[in-house]
């Protein structure tokens, strides 16, 4: 039996939300919510997943996102969890790097999914942004960036430069892993 099972939703929200909201006193108590669970925990899993996503969302709204990368990193493994198809996220930023939406712009197939610079650009400039970040998932569980990823963030850059949007990071999320190419020097 996972700590999860023990704890009443009351207790959970009390850990997510105390009056310090931080969440990651509850960590270990936490770890199913991106993990996989068993039947009898999957509905209050889920519910409590939407919860935390929505409430990690609001965070990123109101602080600087480069300045809660582990906030950002969990918000993107609430948004791939589970997926068997890849997708690809563009969180728009406004001059501040405040969240000011997070959208998925294209859905895919087990292995691949087509990205169109043209709609990242139309998107950001829809949203005002100053920057972006970029991100998509292999449900694979794979957590190695292909040699088209990296050469897509490439084309991205230089199309988002064009109009003064920044690319601040494109994540790779793979089941918990997640790889960051501005940690890896490729941004």
């Amino acid at each position: 039996m996972t700590q999860l099972q023990h704890w009443t939703n009351a207790q959970l929200l009390a850990c997510l939300f105390g009056t310090r909201g931080n969440y990651r006193a509850c960590e270990e108590t936490l770890e199913p919510l991106f993990n996989e669970m068993d039947g009898k925990l999957q509905r209050k899993g889920q519910a409590l997943r939407e919860v935390l996503r929505r409430w990690l969302e609001e965070r990123l709204r109101r602080g600087e996102v480069m300045g809660q990368p582990a906030v950002v990193k969990d918000y993107l493994r609430l948004i791939f969890k589970g997926q068997t198809h890849e997708s690809f996220w563009v969180l728009y930023l406004d001059a501040q790097h405040q969240l000011i939406q997070a959208e998925e712009l294209f859905r895919g197939t087990l292995t691949q999914t087509a990205v169109y610079p043209r709609e990242v650009l139309k998107g950001a400039l829809r949203h005002n942004a100053a920057a972006i970040l970029l991100s998509h998932n292999h449900p694979s569980g794979m957590a190695q960036p292909s040699a088209s990823d990296r050469q897509l963030t490439e084309v991205l850059k230089r199309a988002m430069a064009l109009v003064d949007i920044r690319v601040l990071d494109h994540f790779l999320v793979a089941g918990p892993e997640l790889v960051s190419f501005a940690e890896q020097g490729w941004v």
